[in-house]
C-alpha cells in the first residue's frame, strides 16, 4: 500500500496512483487530488481544508493509499487545543514529550492508553444503569406498550425495565469503544500501545459494546467517576476523530482525522468563556438566529456574549485559515457586519490564527459598526496563549 505524507496547508505532492484511486482520493474531500499535468500516471495531492491525522482511502477496485497529514503546529500544542473540546483542564501539556512521537495519532493513542490504564488500576467502576429485557418473571416495571405490541395479550414473556448495579455503565462502554476503535485502525498506533490497548480491552470484556449508528452514551463528571475523567475526555476525542465512511461509488475512507478549523473554534470559544467566567455574563456557542423577519436566512455566530437573558454584549467568530485574497477577507467582514446588525452591536470581532492576517479595525461607512480583526499566535506556550485570550476577552467585554 502506498503511503503519502502531506503537510497541513502545504504545497502539492506528486505521487504515482492508478486513475481509479486518484479519483477516489478526490471524492473523499480530505485532500485535493488532480492529475499531474506534467507526468502521466501521477496525481498531485494537496491538503487545503485543515484536516490532520492519518487515513486510508480505498477505491472500488481494491487499490488503496494511506495519507499522513502533519499539522503545522507541534503535536503537544495540538493536544493542548484539543483539550478545549471537552474541558480547559483536560490534561497537562507535559504528559506527552516531543521525544516520544512526532505525529498526532500515535501521541493521542499513547496518552489514551496511559490514562485508561490509570483509570482502571483500581478496578472497573460500577454503577446503576437501565436494563430492558424480556423474561418469564417480573423484575422492576412492566413496559406495557412493548408488552401489548410484541405479545398481543399473552402473559409471558414479560417486557420489563429495571435498574441494575454492574460495570456495564456508560463510562466503561466509552473506554471499550475507544480501545476497539484504535485497535481497528490499520496504521499509526505503535505496537507497544496496541498491546496495551488489547490488555485494556480484555479487562473490559464484560462490558456491552456500543451499537454502531446510535449516539454515544452520555456521561458527566462527578466525584464518583473522578479517576475516569481524563481517560473519558480522551475517549471522546478518539471516538470523534476515528471513523469509517462509505462514500458514493464504493469509496471507503477509514482513519483518524481532526479538522483544525473546528479545533481552533472550540478552543477559542471555550477559552473565552473561561476568561469571562468571573463576570455576570452568559456565553452562547453557535447561537442560531434569523437575519430576516420571515426567518428564511439563519446565522450561527461562533460566540455571542449576553448580559441577562437576551441582551447581547459582544460577538466573535473564529477564522483558522483564510485565503489571503480581498474576496475572502471581504466575506469575513460582510459576515460580521450581518451579525452586528442583527444583534444591534457597534463592535464585532474576527479572531484569526496568527500568520493569516494582520490585526486591524474596519469602520463600516454609513453605520456605527466597527469590525475588529485579531490574531492569536497558536505557537506560543499555553500560559502565554491563555494570557492573550484573557486580553481578547477584556476587549470583548470591558471591565
Amino acid at each position: 500500500m502506498t503511503t503519502v505524507e502531506l503537510a497541513e496547508h502545504g504545497g502539492p505532492v506528486s505521487v504515482p496512483l492508478p486513475d481509479a484511486l486518484g479519483r477516489a482520493v478526490g471524492l473523499s474531500k480530505i485532500v485535493d487530488a488532480v492529475p499531474d499535468p506534467f507526468h502521466a500516471g501521477r496525481w498531485r495531492l494537496q491538503e487545503k481544508w485543515g484536516k490532520v491525522g492519518v487515513c486510508t482511502i480505498a477505491a472500488p477496485d481494491g487499490t488503496a493509499v494511506t495519507l499522513r497529514i502533519v499539522p503545522k503546529l507541534p503535536v503537544a500544542r495540538v493536544l493542548f487545543l484539543l483539550g478545549y473540546q471537552q474541558s480547559p483542564k483536560g490534561w497537562r501539556d507535559d504528559e506527552v514529550t516531543a521525544a516520544e512521537e512526532a505525529e498526532l495519532l500515535p501521541v493521542l493513542a499513547r496518552l489514551f492508553e496511559r490514562q485508561a490504564e490509570r483509570a482502571l488500576r483500581q478496578g472497573l467502576m460500577q454503577g446503576y444503569h437501565v436494563v430492558e429485557e424480556s423474561g418469564p418473571v417480573v423484575r422492576g416495571r412492566i413496559r406495557e406498550a412493548d408488552q401489548l405490541r410484541r405479545h398481543h395479550g399473552r402473559l409471558v414473556p414479560v417486557e420489563t425495565v429495571h435498574d441494575e448495579y454492574s460495570t456495564d455503565i456508560a463510562e466503561n462502554r466509552l473506554l471499550l469503544a475507544a480501545c476497539e476503535r484504535l485497535c481497528r485502525l490499520p496504521q499509526g498506533v505503535p505496537g507497544d500501545v496496541r498491546r496495551g490497548l488489547l490488555r485494556l480491552r480484555s479487562r473490559l470484556a464484560d462490558v456491552s459494546p456500543l451499537v454502531r449508528g446510535r449516539p454515544l452514551p452520555g456521561w458527566r463528571p462527578t466525584r464518583l467517576n473522578a479517576r475516569y475523567h481524563h481517560a473519558l475526555r480522551l475517549a471522546d476525542l478518539v471516538l470523534r476523530g476515528a471513523s469509517v465512511d462509505h462514500l458514493p461509488g464504493g469509496v471507503t475512507v477509514s482513519g483518524f482525522l481532526f479538522s483544525m478549523p473546528r479545533v481552533f473554534e472550540d478552543f477559542l470559544t471555550v477559552a473565552l468563556r473561561e476568561a469571562l467566567a468571573g463576570r455576570a455574563v452568559r456565553c452562547a456557542f453557535q447561537d442560531a438566529m434569523a437575519l430576516d423577519e420571515n426567518g428564511d436566512i439563519t446565522m450561527r455566530p461562533d460566540l455571542v456574549v449576553y448580559s441577562g437573558a437576551r441582551s447581547p454584549l459582544a460577538v466573535a467568530d473564529a477564522k483558522y485559515k483564510v485565503n489571503k485574497t480581498d474576496k475572502a477577507l471581504n466575506a469575513d467582514v460582510y459576515q460580521m457586519l450581518a451579525y452586528c446588525t442583527r444583534l444591534g452591536l457597534a463592535d464585532g470581532h474576527l479572531v484569526y490564527a496568527a500568520g493569516e492576517v494582520e490585526a486591524a479595525v474596519h469602520r463600516v461607512m454609513g453605520t456605527p459598526v466597527r469590525v475588529h480583526r485579531h490574531a492569536l499566535d497558536l505557537g506560543r506556550s499555553p500560559d502565554e496563549l491563555l494570557a492573550d485570550v484573557r486580553v481578547l476577552a477584556s476587549l470583548l467585554v470591558p471591565s
